[in-house]
């Protein structure tokens, strides 16, 4: 059993591990993570919030007010030990700075890059992809399955929000730097597929963190 609480609970975990262990549990069946306390911050100001004066954000507001896609990631852009300053305005920026726009953005780019190379034929050439942004590509991809396993082994979710936020980077710097679709058919072919395999990658990171992988934005 995993539980998730907050920090300010910490000094019950060995109080509840002996209960278990009186009722003849075995209290290592049991483990919390705790999570650090999140501020929100709107425009240049934090929000003050008190518990003891009833004045607080629920999850469910900042659900409705931002929509799911950016509340997951962004919360798992930080470790559970980590602080969090939740900023509202950034959650909703259409642009690269707001971190879930830019990872969403990349797949739809790649979307957008075979739907127009769809067309193209030709037998890879997989040994001209030798430029710095496909062989940065090819070793994202090498480690995903590495970050799964250590993100489960762990416990440690937001491993896949930092491998989702650095593939997303080469993405875009993939696709600033390498035309894909060229007179050259053996290249074409090669960094489509490549493009194919990056797509299925980073929407398949998104999709562990429950957030979409649109095709176009």
């Amino acid at each position: 059993m995993v539980d998730v609480w907050g920090a300010d609970h910490q000094g019950q975990v060995g109080r509840l591990k002996e209960a278990l262990s009186v009722l003849g549990i075995d209290p290592n069946r049991l483990v919390v993570l705790l999570i650090q306390l999140v501020s929100v911050k709107r425009g240049p100001e934090a929000v003050r919030m008190s518990r003891r004066a009833g004045v607080g954000i629920s999850l469910k507001e900042m659900l409705d007010e931002v929509g799911p896609d950016a509340l997951r990631y962004l919360f798992l852009l930080r470790s559970a030990d980590a602080h969090m300053e939740f900023d509202v305005d950034l959650a909703k920026r259409q642009s690269s700075e707001n971190p879930v726009f830019y990872a969403q953005m990349a797949h739809a780019r790649l979307s957008n890059v075979l739907s127009f190379g769809s067309g193209s034929a030709g037998e890879p050439a997989i040994g001209r992809l030798d430029s710095e942004w496909e062989l940065e590509l090819m070793r994202g991809l090498l480690r995903w399955p590495d970050i799964v396993r250590e993100a489960a082994e762990a416990r440690e979710p937001h491993r896949l929000a930092f491998y989702t936020d650095e593939l997303a980077a080469a993405i875009h710097r993939f696709y600033n730097n390498c035309r894909v679709v060229t007179e050259d058919a053996p290249l074409t072919a090669a960094r489509l597929l490549l493009s194919r395999a990056t797509r299925i990658t980073i929407a398949n990171a998104l999709g562990l963190m429950g957030v979409a992988a649109p095709d176009r934005m």
